[in-house]
Protein backbone atom coordinates (compact mmCIF):
# COMPACT_ATOMS: atom_id res chain seq x y z
CA UNK A 1 0.00 0.00 0.00
CA UNK A 2 1.36 3.92 -0.86
CA UNK A 3 2.08 5.60 1.58
CA UNK A 4 1.37 9.76 1.39
CA UNK A 5 3.36 11.99 3.78
CA UNK A 6 2.36 15.48 4.30
CA UNK A 7 3.82 18.52 6.45
CA UNK A 8 0.54 20.03 8.45
CA UNK A 9 2.49 22.39 9.87
CA UNK A 10 6.44 23.40 10.27
CA UNK A 11 7.55 23.56 13.43
CA UNK A 12 10.43 26.15 15.04
CA UNK A 13 12.69 26.35 17.43
CA UNK A 14 11.70 28.99 20.49
CA UNK A 15 15.31 30.27 20.28
CA UNK A 16 17.85 28.63 17.30
CA UNK A 17 21.26 28.70 18.54
CA UNK A 18 22.90 27.74 14.91
CA UNK A 19 21.72 31.18 14.22
CA UNK A 20 22.97 33.29 16.99
CA UNK A 21 20.11 33.83 18.86
CA UNK A 22 19.22 33.74 22.34
CA UNK A 23 16.32 33.99 24.67
CA UNK A 24 12.87 33.11 23.42
CA UNK A 25 12.46 35.10 20.08
CA UNK A 26 8.91 33.02 19.04
CA UNK A 27 6.59 30.66 20.30
CA UNK A 28 8.02 26.82 20.35
CA UNK A 29 6.31 23.83 18.45
CA UNK A 30 6.57 20.58 16.88
CA UNK A 31 6.47 19.96 12.74
CA UNK A 32 3.64 18.27 12.52
CA UNK A 33 2.61 15.72 9.88
CA UNK A 34 0.09 13.06 8.52
CA UNK A 35 0.76 9.75 7.07
CA UNK A 36 -2.21 8.59 4.71
CA UNK A 37 -2.15 4.75 4.17
CA UNK A 38 -6.01 3.97 2.67
CA UNK A 39 -8.57 4.32 5.54
CA UNK A 40 -5.89 4.83 7.99
CA UNK A 41 -4.57 8.41 8.88
CA UNK A 42 -1.48 8.93 11.29
CA UNK A 43 -1.04 12.59 12.69
CA UNK A 44 2.06 12.95 14.16
CA UNK A 45 3.46 15.78 16.67
CA UNK A 46 0.08 17.59 17.09
CA UNK A 47 2.14 21.04 18.16
CA UNK A 48 -0.13 23.71 17.51
CA UNK A 49 -3.09 24.64 19.72
CA UNK A 50 -6.41 23.14 19.06
CA UNK A 51 -7.92 25.91 17.31
CA UNK A 52 -4.65 26.58 15.02
CA UNK A 53 -4.16 23.30 14.26
CA UNK A 54 -7.89 22.55 12.96
CA UNK A 55 -7.47 25.54 10.90
CA UNK A 56 -3.97 23.89 9.64
CA UNK A 57 -5.88 20.24 8.87
CA UNK A 58 -8.63 21.96 6.66
CA UNK A 59 -6.19 24.10 4.88
CA UNK A 60 -3.68 21.55 4.06
CA UNK A 61 -6.07 18.49 3.48
CA UNK A 62 -9.54 19.58 4.37
CA UNK A 63 -9.98 17.12 7.01
CA UNK A 64 -11.66 17.05 10.72
CA UNK A 65 -10.25 15.71 13.35
CA UNK A 66 -12.65 13.11 13.36
CA UNK A 67 -10.75 11.73 10.04
CA UNK A 68 -7.64 10.63 11.95
CA UNK A 69 -7.28 7.56 13.17
CA UNK A 70 -4.03 7.43 15.31
CA UNK A 71 -1.51 9.90 16.67
CA UNK A 72 1.69 8.89 17.44
CA UNK A 73 4.11 11.19 19.19
CA UNK A 74 7.93 11.41 18.71
CA UNK A 75 8.16 12.41 22.87
CA UNK A 76 6.23 13.37 25.73
CA UNK A 77 7.46 16.89 25.91
CA UNK A 78 4.09 19.30 26.68
CA UNK A 79 5.43 21.23 23.12
CA UNK A 80 4.97 18.13 20.77
CA UNK A 81 0.94 17.17 22.05
CA UNK A 82 -1.02 21.09 22.34
CA UNK A 83 -3.65 19.83 19.92
CA UNK A 84 -4.13 16.55 21.01
CA UNK A 85 -7.53 17.23 23.04
CA UNK A 86 -8.76 17.63 19.10
CA UNK A 87 -8.40 13.43 18.63
CA UNK A 88 -10.05 11.38 21.42
CA UNK A 89 -11.42 9.15 19.25
CA UNK A 90 -7.77 8.26 18.10
CA UNK A 91 -5.65 5.76 19.23
CA UNK A 92 -2.71 7.36 20.63
CA UNK A 93 0.58 6.02 20.41
CA UNK A 94 4.35 6.81 22.35
CA UNK A 95 7.70 4.73 22.40
CA UNK A 96 7.31 2.47 25.55
CA UNK A 97 11.08 3.78 26.52
CA UNK A 98 9.62 7.27 26.97
CA UNK A 99 6.41 6.54 27.94
CA UNK A 100 8.18 4.52 30.96
CA UNK A 101 10.95 7.93 31.41
CA UNK A 102 8.00 10.14 31.18
CA UNK A 103 6.01 8.09 34.10
CA UNK A 104 9.20 8.24 36.45
CA UNK A 105 9.42 11.69 35.95
CA UNK A 106 5.90 12.44 37.26
CA UNK A 107 6.02 10.05 39.88
CA UNK A 108 9.00 11.51 41.10
CA UNK A 109 7.72 15.01 41.14
CA UNK A 110 4.74 13.87 43.37
CA UNK A 111 6.60 12.40 45.49
CA UNK A 112 8.66 15.51 45.74
CA UNK A 113 5.34 17.60 46.27
CA UNK A 114 4.24 14.93 49.13
CA UNK A 115 7.30 16.04 51.14
CA UNK A 116 7.01 19.75 51.18
CA UNK A 117 5.44 21.47 54.22
CA UNK A 118 2.65 23.34 51.62
CA UNK A 119 0.28 22.00 49.70
CA UNK A 120 0.34 23.01 46.10
CA UNK A 121 -2.87 21.93 44.89
CA UNK A 122 -2.55 23.57 41.18
CA UNK A 123 0.72 21.40 41.16
CA UNK A 124 -1.06 18.14 41.85
CA UNK A 125 -3.83 19.51 39.47
CA UNK A 126 -1.21 19.40 36.38
CA UNK A 127 0.46 16.02 37.43
CA UNK A 128 -2.79 14.33 37.46
CA UNK A 129 -3.63 15.84 33.95
CA UNK A 130 0.03 14.64 32.63
CA UNK A 131 -0.33 10.75 34.14
CA UNK A 132 -3.75 11.05 32.59
CA UNK A 133 -2.03 11.69 28.94
CA UNK A 134 0.63 8.74 29.84
CA UNK A 135 -2.09 6.56 31.01
CA UNK A 136 -3.93 6.80 27.72
CA UNK A 137 -0.99 6.89 25.43
CA UNK A 138 0.01 3.03 24.09
CA UNK A 139 3.38 1.75 23.39
CA UNK A 140 3.47 1.56 19.75
CA UNK A 141 4.33 -1.63 18.17
CA UNK A 142 7.34 -2.25 16.45
CA UNK A 143 5.19 -1.57 13.42
CA UNK A 144 2.55 1.11 13.20
CA UNK A 145 1.03 0.40 10.04
CA UNK A 146 1.97 -1.45 6.99
CA UNK A 147 5.17 0.39 5.81
CA UNK A 148 5.43 2.40 9.02
CA UNK A 149 7.85 0.95 11.13
CA UNK A 150 8.87 2.60 14.87
CA UNK A 151 12.52 3.74 14.80
CA UNK A 152 14.24 4.39 18.43
CA UNK A 153 16.04 7.67 18.10
CA UNK A 154 16.82 8.11 22.41
CA UNK A 155 19.27 11.28 23.28
CA UNK A 156 17.14 14.28 23.14
CA UNK A 157 14.82 12.32 25.34
CA UNK A 158 15.14 8.95 26.86
CA UNK A 159 12.59 7.69 24.92
CA UNK A 160 12.16 9.60 21.40
CA UNK A 161 11.25 7.51 18.51
CA UNK A 162 10.66 8.30 14.89
CA UNK A 163 8.94 6.73 12.18
CA UNK A 164 10.63 5.01 9.51
CA UNK A 165 9.01 4.79 5.95
CA UNK A 166 11.00 2.28 3.47
CA UNK A 167 9.73 3.33 0.36
CA UNK A 168 10.35 1.30 -3.37
CA UNK A 169 12.50 4.33 -4.93
CA UNK A 170 13.17 6.26 -1.25
CA UNK A 171 13.66 5.53 2.65
CA UNK A 172 11.54 8.73 4.81
CA UNK A 173 12.56 8.72 8.13
CA UNK A 174 10.33 11.19 10.80
CA UNK A 175 12.58 12.45 13.08
CA UNK A 176 11.51 14.64 15.64
CA UNK A 177 14.25 16.44 17.87
CA UNK A 178 16.82 13.90 17.39
CA UNK A 179 17.31 16.00 14.27
CA UNK A 180 15.40 19.42 14.83
CA UNK A 181 16.33 21.40 12.00
CA UNK A 182 18.26 21.74 8.33
CA UNK A 183 21.22 23.78 10.19
CA UNK A 184 21.53 21.43 12.99
CA UNK A 185 21.49 18.46 9.83
CA UNK A 186 24.08 20.35 7.81
CA UNK A 187 26.54 20.83 10.79
CA UNK A 188 26.44 17.89 12.55
CA UNK A 189 24.65 18.90 15.83
CA UNK A 190 22.12 17.93 18.02
CA UNK A 191 20.36 20.50 20.36
CA UNK A 192 22.22 22.32 23.48
CA UNK A 193 20.43 20.83 26.19
CA UNK A 194 19.69 17.00 25.72
CA UNK A 195 18.84 13.93 28.34
CA UNK A 196 21.59 11.81 27.16
CA UNK A 197 24.50 13.92 24.28
CA UNK A 198 26.59 10.40 23.88
CA UNK A 199 22.83 8.85 22.89
CA UNK A 200 21.44 12.19 21.11
CA UNK A 201 24.87 12.22 18.69
CA UNK A 202 24.46 8.53 17.94
CA UNK A 203 21.18 8.76 17.16
CA UNK A 204 21.55 12.03 14.86
CA UNK A 205 24.67 9.89 12.92
CA UNK A 206 21.86 6.07 12.68
CA UNK A 207 18.83 8.88 11.21
CA UNK A 208 21.34 10.30 8.42
CA UNK A 209 22.59 6.57 7.73
CA UNK A 210 19.70 4.90 7.05
CA UNK A 211 17.15 8.43 5.06
CA UNK A 212 17.43 9.37 2.40
CA UNK A 213 15.04 12.12 3.25
CA UNK A 214 13.95 13.17 6.52
CA UNK A 215 10.85 14.69 8.45
CA UNK A 216 12.85 16.98 11.14
CA UNK A 217 11.55 17.95 13.99
CA UNK A 218 11.01 21.94 14.18
CA UNK A 219 11.60 22.15 9.73
CA UNK A 220 10.25 20.36 6.82
CA UNK A 221 10.84 17.59 4.89
CA UNK A 222 14.11 17.92 3.27
CA UNK A 223 16.55 15.59 1.14
CA UNK A 224 19.09 13.73 3.64
CA UNK A 225 22.58 15.90 1.93
CA UNK A 226 25.19 13.01 2.73
CA UNK A 227 23.13 11.22 -0.30
CA UNK A 228 24.60 11.45 -3.80
CA UNK A 229 20.86 11.36 -5.37
CA UNK A 230 17.28 11.24 -4.07
CA UNK A 231 14.56 9.94 -5.92
CA UNK A 232 16.80 7.77 -8.46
Amino acid sequence: MSIDVRIVSLGALSSHPLRGEAGDRRPGHATTSLLTLGEQRILVDPSLPPDHLRQRLDERMGLEPSAITDVFLTDLRPDRRRGLGLFTDARWHVGEAERDAYREVIQTRRRELDDEDELDPESDRLLEIESQVVARCGAAPDRLADGVDLFPLPGVTPGLCGLLLPMPRTTILICGDAIPTVEHLEQGVVLPHVADLEQAQESFKEAVEIADQLVLGRDNLVFNPTRRFGLG
